[in-house]
């Protein structure tokens, strides 16, 4: 080439030194390889696009798993990514070993690769020796110390012993990897199989129950705590000749044998099996070894987690009571989950008790604290509500005796410590009747409870309420009285049910009332629904701190009156939903929690414009008969018909016989808008006397044809 002539296309440069090039999106999981790379791919010699399967196909396991652990560490580094590779043809022969260099990109958003590199023949290591360690990014020992920092990672946080079983499984270790694992225990003078991976079911049938006095690998680790490794297929028969036949169909070439130590006692063996042969040079032992320790600590924690966790849960739901028989006319469904960790024994339960009058109380409530303590006073607490209630006393006076009670526990100890350590419950009290639907509340300190309608509309319904159990003995608390209607379901719970996850009461409820919403089954189905909403995943599908967000216990109960979206019945939307809702004379804030109840009610609503004017209308209805006269107001509310043809009706009644009349107020009046306000925005309006008192009305209509035939 003459000087000031054009320089030769890249690709011509590369394909004279023999050099190919390829590019390689993890996303699309396509590779494409010019002509040179194809050929060294023992392919032919033209550009093609290949699939991550036919690629990997062409390269040797075990260099195939080192590019994954490069790449990752040359993105980490921000360096460039070179492993040696073995290729191999059709019949799994290596017929050369090329060097890849490449430049690495992550994308965070695809969570996605990309590469570009080059491929070039050489000639060591040659065929038939392990790949090449050597990488721009860091030699064998840097990748190694990778990975065994990213294994303690994933084995620290795994919390049970299926996870530690699954992370094990999955760990691609740095130029060797195994594709069949076993981990032994110990019971008595037998090996147990904990569990394995890379073998299908009933492999493990023969291994099972094994004695330890058997010439089996796995026996001579637990018996001598000295590891063993088997470099060939004639290693092992020669070496355990009676074990051999019963290892020979896996059809296995190396396997190492090691001890899972934990304060100097063997407590069991972890296998690890490979399909090429594998010479467990020190680097390979050392990786081994130090793996198969934290395997061991990984193990004992795991399984002191669930020891601690099944004698936590069998404490908790031996003072939880099991659902009776279904009630005539009704239908209940209840979870309990308890809080993680430890001892984190919590007071949350639930009940279902027998009336005498025939009815059937559902209580809930929360103990203070996650500790024996909190699980005791709950267990105490929950068997004088029950006395209480089977005694026949209404709602207000189960509460208030069960306060009384509760501060004579607390209050009244003798103990310095127990003074110290004074608690209180939040709780709601259900008195049900399945004939009619009536529920009669009395809420001491609890969330409120919420209605699902039978077309899916969401309502929290504001119940009066006192303080909460134990803080003084002479509290009251009022009782709230409301319908049931056929196809609605009542969801009362735990905080813990609300706030988990990092929410307060206000989003919490929120995520809630999307599950309510969108979900589509029966009741136990939206139990269920409703704890792996909150839940997240279990951990045994997603590794990390915040997987199984078991925070707090959750105890939940739904209440639901047979009809459409209730029971076996699937969702289907229904043309009435109604909402009632006392307003006393000593309550005016209640003003507002009606406004709030109109406004979910028409959730839906076509017209803003018109929710805003139901809701003007209201308060200026509950408003005229607070002030006006002596006598609490009723509200009742009703959406008819279906979407687009809808009904509104808002009707306020009071005891009261003044009938309201039409005035005209002056400019500084601050009153007599009311009925004004009323004709000019309703489409149709009226007062009606009644036997005791009246009721004022309006309507307003989601069709313009319903509002012109109206008019």
């Amino acid at each position: 080439m003459r000087t000031g002539e054009p320089l030769p296309a890249v690709g011509e440069v590369l394909a004279a030194l023999a050099t190919g090039l390829w590019h390689w999106d993890t996303a699309t999981e396509l590779v494409t390889v010019d002509a040179e790379a194809a050929r060294l791919l023992g392919l032919p010699p033209v550009q093609t696009t290949l699939t991550e399967a036919k690629a990997r196909a062409r390269l040797h396991p075990v260099d195939w798993n080192e590019i994954i652990a490069v790449v990752g560490l040359a993105v980490a580094e921000g360096t460039l990514a070179e492993v040696r590779i073995r290729v191999m043809d059709e019949q799994g022969r290596v017929i050369r070993v090329v060097r890849s260099r490449s430049k690495p990109s992550f994308d965070p958003d695809n969570k996605s690769f990309q590469l570009i590199g080059t491929l070039q023949e050489v000639t060591e290591p040659t065929p038939g020796t392990p790949a090449g360690r050597v990488a721009v990014t860091g030699d064998w020992r840097r990748s190694r110390e990778a990975f065994l920092l990213d294994a303690g990672r994933a084995l620290a946080e795994a919390r049970s012993t299926e996870e530690v079983l699954r992370v094990t499984g999955a760990l691609s270790m740095p130029g060797f990897t195994p594709d069949g694992l076993a981990v032994f225990g110990v019971e008595g003078d037998r090996l147990t199989i904990i569990g394995h991976h890379g073998h299908q079911p009933g492999d493990d049938g023969p291994f099972s129950h094994m004695s330890l006095d058997t010439d089996y690998p796995a026996a001579e680790v637990v018996r001598t705590g000295r590891a063993v490794y088997i470099s060939t297929p004639e290693q092992y028969k020669s070496r355990y000749p009676a074990a051999w036949p019963l290892a020979a169909s896996f059809n296995r070439h190396s396997w190492a044998f090691l001890p899972l130590t934990v304060a100097g006692r063997t407590i069991g063996t972890w296998m690890a099996a490979f399909a090429y042969p594998v010479t467990f040079n020190p680097d390979e032992r050392s990786v081994l070894t130090t793996v198969a320790r934290m395997l061991a600590q990984a193990l004992s924690r795991a399984g002191a987690a669930e020891t601690e966790r099944a004698l936590t849960d069998g404490l908790q739901r031996s003072m939880l009571p099991t659902l009776g028989p279904q009630i005539p006319g009704m239908s209940v469904a209840a979870r309990y989950v308890p809080t993680g960790g430890g001892l984190q024994v919590g007071g949350d339960w639930y009940d279902m008790i027998p009336l005498p009058n025939g009815r059937i109380a559902l209580v809930i409530g929360d103990v203070q604290g996650h500790d024996v303590r909190a699980a005791g006073l709950m267990g105490q607490l929950r068997i004088a509500l029950r006395a209480y209630a089977s005694e026949g006393h209404r709602p207000d006076a189960v509460l208030s005796r069960a306060s009384r009670f509760l501060h004579g526990m607390t209050d009244g100890a003798l103990d310095e410590e127990a003074l110290s350590d004074l608690r209180f419950a939040t709780c709601l009290y259900v008195e049900a009747d399945p004939a009619t639907g009536t529920l009669d509340i009395a809420r001491a300190g609890h969330p409120d409870p919420a209605i699902r309608m039978a077309d899916g509309t969401v309502l929290a319904r504001p119940t009066a309420g006192g303080l909460p159990l134990g803080i003084d003995p002479d509290a009251d608390y009022p009782t709230t009285r409301i319908t049931l209607e056929p196809g609605e379901t009542m969801l009362i719970c735990t905080d813990g049910l609300i706030e988990t996850g990092g929410h307060d009461l206000e989003s919490g409820w929120q995520r809630l009332r999307t599950i309510l919403e969108e979900h589509k089954g029966d009741l136990e189905e939206l139990a269920d629904a409703l704890v792996q909403g909150v839940h997240g995943p279990s951990s045994h599908h997603t590794t990390g701190p915040l997987a199984d967000r078991r925070e707090d216990d959750i105890a939940v109960l739904l209440l639901c009156r047979p009809g459409e979206g209730c029971g076996e019945t699937l969702f289907v939307p229904q043309p009435v939903r109604r909402t009632m809702l006392s307003v006393a004379q000593a309550e005016p804030e209640r003003v507002a929690v009606a406004r709030q109840q109109l406004r979910e009610l028409l959730h839906d609503w076509g017209s803003q414009d018109q929710i805003d004017s139901a809701v003007l209308l209201l308060s200026e209805m509950l408003t005229n008969v607070l002030v006006h006269t002596d006598a609490d107001a009723l509200l009742l509310a009703e959406v008819r018909g279906e979407t687009g043809e809808r009904r509104m009706r808002v009707e306020v009644t009071d005891t009261s016989d003044d009938l309201p009349h039409k005035r005209r107020p002056g400019e500084l009046a601050s009153s007599g808008r009311g009925l004004v306000l009323i004709e000019l925005l309703a489409d149709a309006w009226g007062v009606a006397p009644q036997g005791e008192g009246k009721s004022i009305w309006f309507e307003l209509y989601e069709s313009e044809d319903l509002a012109a035939d109206s008019g």
